[in-house]
């Protein structure tokens, strides 16, 4: 089996509780597409681009499968995740390109639905689950060097913003429950893994109902500012509980999460309390805006205002000294006038986040805004504004990595440098890439030999210049996490 991934983390977790399926039943992975008997492709839906992206392979591979029918050689194609659940008619009836299709649910049905097409017939099934979670699978970890990993803590959202197509392709929300979680971070720690990033579509609503005696735990209550389109849910173990007892298992291993939703975070005041006091909960947050403008966030069904979105980032910044900020921005949603898009570039202007993800909107079917709403910010006027989102956003993370200049920064190393086999790369606390020179360098623990800094390790890297991705320094010595937070 061969198997290529799309999309967001979320599909790199979803590949890796695949292949651990179907590694249990007796398939075998190649890296190499001329060797697989099946092609697997986990899929995005998010925007039309990630869709145009797969049609284009699937030709590409139709090609391959012509020639291996020639050949003798069946070659059975499925498309997994997302675009299977919300295209299933078309894919399995477009140029019968695909063999298999499953949704983002079905990952236990694999093995079912390849026998099947085994036969020459098409399978699907892209049934959603109100209680899948894939708590027992331990996925089978395939990122880069094994020194971060991927865990997923629950699956589906319930906020049903206008725009967006996550509760219709992946379900309604679930939480996995936490002593499965922990048995998979400790796995990881046992493995060497030396960050790991905790995903879900919404994390901070994460909500542990399987253990009896706290499902009578009262609902959390929202700040000042801050709605919801669904009745707040009672009972249940609650993500800083979760984030608490996943930064014990491992003083050298650093966790991140993502994505939150703003809207959770005032009464979660305990999250941001953690990631203040523990070394080894990394400071930064993602904090989704998605645009800067009242009225667009309201059309959005975003739940905040922008001055209560401020106001959360200023609490934040409070709380967590020194805090690395990234946000997600649609440019040229339904409605967004010249104005509007200039609320959202002042407020790139005052946040000032270190990293940031930006895209033009894209209609998707199923969702409100599709029903509701008119897409009519034209093609050109979108993207001309997403290119003054991201000329401004980059002007601002310049600056505040700028910021950093002088100062030496914790990093874990990756592996080499893309551009260079002479530099390695890994990333600060704060989720940014640093390069720096792959040479001889002291350990901290005194040991009378220099040293090469291997991926796994931390090192403290002196920063001499930045721009608005990455960072450049020299390493300064080998350290550790404990020990480097002993020092600050």
């Amino acid at each position: 089996v061969y198997l290529e991934t799309y999309g967001c983390q979320m599909n790199v977790n979803d590949t890796e509780i695949a292949w651990a399926i179907l590694q249990k039943n007796g398939y075998t992975r190649t890296k190499h597409l001329d060797e697989a008997d099946v092609v697997l492709l986990v899929t995005c839906s998010v925007r039309e681009k990630a869709e145009q992206a797969i049609w284009n392979r699937l030709r590409h591979l139709k090609a391959l499968k012509g020639r291996r029918q020639q050949a003798r050689l069946p070659l059975r194609i499925g498309i997994l995740g997302c675009m299977a659940e919300r295209l299933k008619e078309e894919i399995l009836h477009k140029e019968k390109l695909v063999d298999v299709v499953a949704g983002p649910d079905a990952y236990r049905d694999l093995p079912r639905l390849l026998a099947v097409a085994e036969s020459g017939q098409q399978a699907a099934n892209v049934l959603l689950s109100l209680d899948e979670t894939y708590a027992d699978i331990l996925p089978v970890q395939t990122s880069a060097g094994g020194t971060t990993a991927f865990v997923s803590i629950m699956r589906g959202c319930d906020n049903m913003c206008s725009y967006c197509i996550v509760p219709f392709t992946r379900g309604r929300e679930r939480s996995r429950p936490i002593a499965s979680i922990l048995q998979e971070v400790r796995m990881l720690s046992d493995q060497g893994v030396k960050e790991v990033t905790l995903l879900g579509q919404n994390v901070n609503s994460y909500r542990d109902t399987s253990e009896v005696q706290f499902q009578s735990a009262a609902a959390p209550v929202l700040s000042r500012g801050f709605s919801t389109v669904y009745k707040a849910k009672p009972g249940g173990l609650r993500f800083a509980h979760l984030l608490d007892q996943v930064s014990r298992i491992d003083p050298e291993m650093r966790i991140r999460f993502t994505s939150p939703h703003p809207k959770d975070f005032p009464d979660e005041a305990s999250v941001l309390q953690l990631i203040q006091e523990r070394h080894n909960i990394c400071k930064q947050l993602h904090l989704p805006a998605q645009s800067g403008s009242t009225r667009v966030l309201e059309a959005m069904r975003r739940g905040y205002t922008r001055e209560a979105y401020l106001e959360l980032v200023h609490h934040v910044r409070e709380s967590i000294p020194g805090v690395s900020l990234s946000s997600d921005f649609i440019a040229g949603f339904c409605g967004e006038t010249e104005d509007d898009h200039q609320q959202t570039v002042s407020l790139l202007r005052e946040v000032h986040y270190n990293v940031g993800f930006l895209f033009a909107y894209s209609m998707r079917q199923k969702t409100r805004a599709y029903h509701r709403l008119h897409d009519d910010v034209p093609a050109d006027v979108k993207k001309r504004r997403l290119e003054e989102l991201i000329a401004v956003f980059r002007e601002e993370a310049t600056r505040a990595n700028e910021a950093m200049v002088g100062q030496s920064q914790l990093v874990l190393v990756e592996g080499p440098s893309k551009r260079s086999a002479s530099e390695l790369c890994g990333r600060n606390d704060g989720n940014i890439k640093v390069i720096f020179p792959d040479a001889e360098t002291e350990d901290a623990a005194g040991c009378s030999a220099p040293v090469r800094a291997q991926p796994g390790d931390y090192v403290l890297v002196k920063v001499t210049s930045a721009s608005s991705q990455t960072l450049k320094g020299v390493v300064l010595c080998r350290t550790t996490l404990s020990r480097s937070a002993a020092c600050h």
